[in-house]
Order: structure tokens, then C-alpha cells, then sequence
């Protein structure tokens, strides 16, 4: 049987430490413990430490079998402790679940895939840490399969209606707008009148930028 995710924490380090955290860290995989420790001895216990611990848990669990030497070089550079620091910190101010495990996964893959610029994934999360979740609803809507038997006709707006029935009209509106000036969707006509096959696909009004997004919302 495996083990339940609680159990991954020794009972000694559920005081909430950073010293504690950054030791079961580096017990696990020994080559991101230092950066851990360096990052986590300048932030204090606590509620945000909470938040962190449950990010490093689940890094811890996702990479306790990876190996790659690649990888093992990374995380000793300047640019990666940098990186670790600024998605932390970000992690302690989240409330939001769901965004906290966004921020697991992106950490996860600029370990696993090495070689992004800093300049490029510090845009990544400044952009990110300005997404509320019913952003992430609508990025979801957009990204989801047409249907296969749609009607004669309809419109992006009923679409999204359809595919997100709790959400009021003009929040959606809202929302889009406010996702077209960051640059992660590119949808400009909700209300005009198309084939219903048109109408059902929403995907490509996601732009290259939020394509990004959408890989770590759709595997956190």
C-alpha cells in the first residue's frame, strides 16, 4: 500500500520549521536541499510556511524517483534559487488551492525541463499571480472539447453560458476582457452569430502566451 500523503512529513517536522523542512527536503533528494534551505531560512513559520510546506510536499512526492544530471546542475545556479524564491513567496501569499498546486507543477517542470530563461518565467509567474480562479474557470471553458452535435447555429457568449452555467453573463464578459488585456485569450466577438461547429470551438482563442497556463491548469 502507499503511503498516505500526511505520512510523507516525519512528526518531528510538523512543527512548521524551515530548518525542519529544508532537512526532510534534502533527506529525499539531497540535490535541491540546499537551494531549499537558502530560500526557506528567509521566510518565517506560520501560516504562509504552511502553504510552502504543502508545495514542497508535493514537489517532494512527484520527484523523489527523477533523476537527471541536467537537472541535478540546474537547481545549483543562481537563476534557479532566484526562481525558487519567487514562486515561494508567491505560494505563502496564495489562498487558493488550486493555484498553489499551479505553482507545484511549474516549479516541477522547470526542474524536469531546464533551460527556460529566468526573465521569461518570472513574466510566467507575474502574470499568473494576477489570475483569479473564475480566470481559470474561463480558461477552462475555452479549452474544453467542441461538442460533437452542436446546434445549426450560436455564439462564443452562449458557449461559455453553456459550459459555465453558476457564472452571471457579464462576469463572463468581464473576465474575457480582462484576460484579453493580459494576453492570454484573444476573443473579441462573444456575441457574434456563427455556424454552431464554429461556435462549439473555443480553443484557438487561447493565445500562445496562455497556452501555458492552460498545461499547468489542466495537469495540477
Amino acid at each position: 500500500m502507499g503511503k498516505n500523503k500526511n505520512d510523507l512529513i516525519p512528526a518531528s517536522t510538523r512543527t512548521e520549521t524551515a530548518l525542519d523542512m529544508a532537512a526532510f527536503v534534502g533527506s529525499v533528494i539531497p540535490w535541491i536541499g540546499g537551494p531549499v534551505s537558502n530560500v526557506l531560512s528567509g521566510i518565517s513559520a506560520g501560516r504562509k510556511f504552511t502553504r510552502i510546506r504543502e508545495v514542497l510536499e508535493g514537489l517532494v512526492e512527484d520527484l523523489k524517483e527523477f533523476k537527471s544530471k541536467v537537472s541535478e546542475e540546474y537547481v545549483k545556479t543562481e537563476d534557479f534559487e532566484d526562481l525558487l524564491e519567487q514562486t515561494l513567496k508567491r505560494a505563502a501569499e496564495e489562498r487558493i488551492d488550486e493555484k498553489r498546486r499551479i505553482y507545484r507543477k511549474f516549479l516541477i517542470d522547470a526542474i524536469e525541463f531546464p533551460g527556460e530563461q529566468y526573465d521569461e518565467q518570472l513574466r510566467f509567474l507575474r502574470s499568473f499571480e494576477k489570475l483569479q480562479l473564475d480566470h481559470l474557470k474561463i480558461i477552462h471553458a475555452l479549452s474544453k472539447e467542441p461538442d460533437p452535435n452542436p446546434n445549426m447555429t450560436g455564439s462564443p457568449k452562449k458557449t461559455l453560458r453553456n459550459r459555465l452555467p453558476d457564472m452571471p453573463e457579464n462576469r463572463i464578459e468581464e473576465l474575457i476582457n480582462q484576460l484579453n488585456d493580459m494576453r492570454l485569450t484573444n476573443l473579441t466577438s462573444l456575441k457574434v452569430m456563427m455556424k454552431g461547429r464554429g461556435a462549439e470551438n473555443l480553443r484557438h482563442f487561447v493565445t500562445p502566451y496562455g497556452q501555458r497556463f492552460l498545461k499547468y491548469i489542466t495537469e495540477a
